[in-house]
């Protein structure tokens, strides 16, 4: 992508181009389809939450052989049941997102602890200082 067509599509100039946000999304190694999608949100930052983990490209490529698999038996599902399970799925996702950080943020400040800072009273600074 040339310098001057990214400049202009990051500065929104110009209209929706499926081919350029993806040629954009390659450039920056982000996700095309959580771009596309923030549109229809209105969440830009949905676009930035999605861009290292791909959320939105997993969910097209499940949603792809979803239908795949289950070809026309798709039209049988109705729509409680659809919104159902994304909603438990979407949910599920969620907290595994809070529990994964409350974790890390439990095992980071256990083990900080234990680092020796300046002006601690750790005995072993004293043999060490002499």
């Amino acid at each position: 992508m040339a310098l001057r067509s990214y400049e202009h599509f990051e500065a929104g100039a110009g209209r929706i181009n499926l081919e350029r946000i993806h040629r954009f999304a390659d450039v920056t190694d982000s996700d095309p389809h959580a771009i596309i999608s923030a549109l229809s949100l209105g969440s830009p930052a949905f676009a930035v939450r999605s861009a290292d983990n791909k959320l939105a490209t997993i969910l097209m490529v499940v949603l792809q052989e979803f239908d795949e698999e289950v070809g026309d038996a798709m039209a049988e599902l109705d729509g409680r049941t659809i919104i159902n399970v994304f909603t438990r799925a979407l949910k599920d996702l969620a907290g595994l997102a809070v529990t994964r950080d409350a974790h890390a943020e439990a095992w980071l400040e256990e083990r900080r602890r234990r680092l020796v800072t300046p002006g601690s009273d750790d005995p072993s600074a004293d043999d060490e200082g002499g």
